[in-house]
């Protein structure tokens, strides 16, 4: 079985946002094509506490895009963003999360920050998603949302890793693109086994 998993299309990181990603509101109409040819459609979304370890707000003398080192390596410094209950970490208001069976919220946890949909970024606590799509009988996901180098980078790697078979859907997906982050991303994901496709491929195949 199929599933369309929506990584994070919230406020903050689409342009006006805290942490916007360079035309991350482009994947909205493209994701609400994709959302009416698939039974299953799973959104994730970030959802931090107010003074979240990884807000540069929270260590003086840092700025935004810093990175420190905590007990699980490197960790970047973000502006304040996707607070709990804001307008910020609200989904963007044309997404269509009607058909959403599953709302996924994550780095929720102030002292460790969280990227992928299945596990924090200590890579050892699980969220909970990889039970509920093996429960569910899913096994190849198409991955959209944002940011393409960050949350939807680590959440394909890690959905490759507990043995599902993943396909990054190239026009539903946008990124920050730090110092060439993009690009690497795209070749750490295609390394691993991903493939990429198009929104026009999908649906030509419906």
């Amino acid at each position: 079985m199929n599933a369309l998993l929506v990584v994070d299309v919230q406020n903050d990181f689409c342009p006006g946002g805290a942490l916007a990603v360079p035309d991350g509101d482009r994947v909205v109409p493209v994701i609400n094509r994709l959302i009416e040819h698939f039974e299953v459609v799973l959104n994730t979304q970030d959802w931090h506490p107010d003074g979240h370890h990884s807000f540069a707000s929270s260590h003086e003398g840092k700025k935004p895009f810093d990175v420190i080192q905590v007990d699980y390596g490197d960790q970047v410094l973000w502006p304040d963003h996707c607070v709990q209950g804001s307008k910020g970490a609200a989904f963007h208001p044309d997404l269509n999360i009607n058909a959403s069976q599953l709302v996924l919220r994550k780095g929720f946890r102030k002292s460790i920050d969280s990227y992928s949909a299945f596990f924090e970024n200590d890579q050892s606590t699980p969220t909970g998603l990889g039970e509920y799509l093996r429960e569910r009988g899913i096994t190849t996901l198409y991955v959209t949302g944002l940011a393409a180098d960050f949350c939807v980078k680590w959440t394909v790697l890690d959905a490759i890793k507990e043995g599902f078979r993943v396909n990054v859907v190239e026009d539903a997906v946008r990124g920050i693109d730090l110092d060439g982050s993009l690009e690497q991303a795209r070749q750490e994901m295609s390394g691993a086994g991903a493939r990429e496709t198009s929104s026009e491929t999908l649906l030509h195949r419906v």
